[in-house]
């Protein structure tokens, strides 16, 4: 998920308790819930790097130890530098619970990204496998408005209290989160089941996936894999019917040693070890080859002849050695062999 979700998710969970237990846990959970994305910082290495370790170390469930220790620490410096004073003089920080409830706010970054497309790998380095959900798309405003009412409405209907308030309405918020998740994943359900049922031009499909759309309910992005193609399109998960107009049949592309040259490279290892449905194609730029892959989970911009988000490029020469990597439109210079 984006951001602020994230924060969001953090401050709404402090408010459902935690913060009754100790001074700071509202100012430790937030930062705490967007913590693993720390990992932005491999960016700076380049743009396949980043790729590479992005939602690695960080979001795993070894990883939140380092990652609640480092927030915890923090939290500890601005005590100190505030002069050792919270804004409830009667409620002191509790430590040890102030990096458990980091713990506790990290889990929760985990879970939101594993309820999206993208996935997690919350066993690394142990299993490196991906998890995800797919059930939320990557912005969700109907979270917004669920978790923002979780911490605006106490402020409104409450008077000043000698504790922190806002619990009740925090709770509600997570149980508005929960239904919410529940009937997405009823519509999932729904939807995977009916394209398993279909044929494509005759063919049983080896496997189908459905993909959210933001803020629909009903609306999901269809995948399926034949025995020669790929098959995407739109699908309504209350009818269980493809939308004619979206469908597209993608042929898949025969292997040739360029291609077989450019899985091979680093950019492709960790690329396919990502995607759920990759396309790889080859074409001939100048003298070299350029081999894009894509993950078509993610090709929903296809119906609008957009550029389809998180591909990557390898260039390969004529004697079958990497000479380039770009991850979109960045490039890793140079290409990591």
């Amino acid at each position: 998920m984006e951001p602020i979700t994230h924060f969001l998710t953090g401050a709404v969970l402090a408010r459902a308790g935690f913060n009754r237990k100790t001074a700071l846990a509202t100012a430790t959970m937030t930062l705490a819930a967007e913590a693993p994305d720390l990992d932005v910082f491999w960016s700076l290495k380049g743009p396949v790097y980043g790729f590479a370790h992005h939602r690695g170390f960080t979001h795993s469930f070894l990883g939140l130890i380092l990652m609640s220790a480092v927030v915890t620490g923090f939290m500890y410096l601005v005590w100190r530098l505030h002069g050792r004073k919270t804004s409830i003089p009667n409620l002191p920080p509790r430590w040890g619970l102030l990096f458990l409830f980091a713990y506790v706010a990290g889990l929760s970054h985990i879970l939101l990204d594993y309820t999206n497309n993208y996935g997690v790998r919350p066993f690394w380095p142990f299993w490196e496998k991906w998890y995800s959900w797919d059930i939320v798309f990557i912005f969700e405003p109907t979270l917004y408005i669920i978790l923002i009412g979780g911490l605006v409405l106490p402020a409104i209907f409450s008077r000043k209290a000698p504790v922190p308030s806002g619990r009740w309405a925090a709770v509600l918020a997570i149980i508005c989160v929960a239904g919410l998740y529940a009937a997405r994943d009823h519509e999932h359900r729904r939807a995977v089941h009916a394209l398993a049922s279909k044929q494509f031009n005759s063919a049983v499909p080896l496997r189908v996936s459905a993909y959210p759309f933001y803020w629909h309910l009903y609306s999901w992005y269809a995948v399926a894999e034949t025995h020669n193609s790929f098959v995407t399109g739109g699908m309504d998960s209350r009818t269980g019917e493809l939308l004619a107009g979206q469908l597209r049949y993608i042929p898949k592309p025969p292997e040739t040693p360029v291609t077989l040259a450019a899985k091979r490279s680093y950019l492709g290892r960790v690329y396919l070890d990502w995607a759920q449905y990759p396309l790889v194609t080859q074409s001939l730029i100048g003298k070299d080859f350029s081999v894009e892959f894509l993950d078509l989970r993610f090709a929903y911009q296809m119906f609008r002849g957009e550029h389809v988000p998180l591909s990557a490029t390898v260039e390969v020469n004529r004697n079958l050695r990497v000479v380039g990597e770009k991850f979109g439109d960045r490039s890793q210079v140079p290409p990591i062999q």
